[in-house]
């Protein structure tokens, strides 16, 4: 605040003219400002005269702004780490029943079969009981139980690994009526071998789950949290 005389003061420190009021009272702008000349150094003898603007060379010669790397995107750094499959929990055993916590089959259980080269879990339902089929799941997205299926004279076959279970290449449709609601049109059907490959799987799953009573329809049955039921407390 600008100071001012004791009677244009509404109280002390406070001013009855506001700051532009005062400024215009002053009359500062009136005066005029003396120019101090600038010095001009002379080209030396044998230099010629540049005519390039002074402006545009600062332009050119300026170091890159601080705020324009925000902008820039950083390429990723190079690791020459080899990937390697996780480690299997210790929990989680050939014929362990795993509850799904993820995925179109969340809150069903399955049976572990092994653990694939990618680290992903081998699980099947089986298939004639909950009607989950041979899938790969992420160990962070189960929970083992402490329910098991004797599998021990079991042996899963050598196909089925990660390569077993990409998807196929699929010609791209062109978005015509006729391929959605034309005779063109035609579902997908499931592939026959893979119907038959899960009946092979199943088979011997099957046959050591009738062994224990009440197991399959333990299987069939999906996992469920009642009213004032804790997760963290509970014991599978």
């Amino acid at each position: 605040m600008a100071k001012s005389a004791h009677k244009n003061q509404l109280a002390p420190g406070i001013s009855r003219l506001s700051r532009s009021k005062v400024f215009s009272k002053r009359a500062a702008y009136k005066v005029a400002k003396e120019s101090k000349p600038v010095a001009t150094e002379a080209p030396a003898q044998g230099e010629h005269k540049s005519y390039v603007k002074n402006d545009l060379v600062v332009a050119l010669t300026a170091k890159r702004n601080v705020m324009s790397q925000a902008l820039e995107v950083r390429k990723a750094k190079a690791t020459h780490k080899a990937q390697r499959a996780p480690k299997l929990r210790q929990s989680i055993t050939p014929g362990t029943v795993l509850i799904m916590l993820a995925g179109r089959f969340r809150g069903q259980r399955v049976v572990f079969l092994k653990q694939l080269a990618s680290g992903l879990l081998l699980i099947t339902g089986p298939f004639k009981l909950n009607g989950i089929p041979l899938r790969r799941v992420n160990q962070a997205y189960v929970i083992a139980t402490s329910t098991k299926v004797d599998l021990s004279s079991y042996k899963v076959g050598a196909k089925f690994n990660d390569e077993y279970f990409k998807h196929e290449q699929v010609a791209k449709l062109t978005g015509t009526e006729e391929e959605f609601f034309g005779k063109e049109a035609q579902k997908k059907a499931h592939p026959a071998h893979k119907i038959a490959d899960q009946k092979t799987a199943d088979k011997d799953v099957v046959a050591a789950v009738a062994k224990v009573p009440y197991l399959a329809s333990y299987l069939a049955s999906s996992f469920t949290l009642s009213k004032g039921q804790a997760p963290h407390t509970l014991q599978f």
